[in-house]
């Protein structure tokens, strides 16, 4: 099972972290972030995610075209390996998820079967908690002057993920769960990631 979901439209700006400040000064310090001012590039961030191993795959575009779309499809296919003979891929109900060359797609590339959860559900599909990860892991505190550096910031936290990788999965009650806690741990070991959100 693989959740596709895009992320966007997404500009270049500043992101409020963790700042601790002295609440015992008199009178005390006001918390201050940097106003972004400008257009400073904008974009979207398509995604993949499966939540039983919890690897991801993350691609930047410009826009979200249908023709962006079916390149990720495309890539999403040489990403999944070869020995899975079924994907069943949950997408929420944009209409260009519905489009011919989605269709096209799928009947090029047979073991592919498209889900959509009911409208209205988007919390089945996984990749919404994970994209909260994501934010975390790649924006938070940090301030991004073009899209690129905030597109190489997008690439670094998918490989950080990656490689601290771990299962999604739902409990009862709709909350989701890790299956291992203490992965959790190792966001600490990355600078960026003091404020590692998940849902626990």
């Amino acid at each position: 099972m693989i959740c596709l979901d895009e992320w966007g439209p997404e500009s270049a700006k500043s992101f409020p972290g963790q700042q601790a400040i002295a609440v015992h000064e008199r009178p005390p310090p006001r918390a201050k972030q940097e106003l972004a001012y400008g257009r400073r590039g904008k974009g979207y961030v398509f995604g993949a995610f499966a939540p039983a191993t919890g690897e991801a795959f993350t691609q930047d575009y410009p826009g979200r075209t249908m023709v962006n779309w079916v390149d990720f499809l495309e890539r999403v296919e040489g990403w999944i390996p070869p020995e899975h003979a079924r994907v069943y891929a949950i997408l929420d109900n944009l209409s260009a998820h519905h489009a011919d060359d989605v269709l096209l797609f799928c009947l090029t590339h047979p073991r592919w079967e498209l889900v959509f959860p009911p409208v209205y559900a988007a919390s089945l599909n996984l990749i919404e908690p994970w994209w909260k990860v994501l934010r975390s892991l790649a924006f938070r505190g940090r301030r991004f002057e073009t899209w690129e550096a905030r597109r190489a910031a997008v690439r670094a936290a998918t490989a950080y993920w990656n490689a601290h990788k771990h299962p999604f999965v739902w409990e009862s009650g709709g909350v989701i769960a890790h299956r291992d806690r203490q992965v959790l741990a190792s966001c600490l070991l990355w600078p960026r990631v003091a404020g590692c959100s998940t849902y626990l």
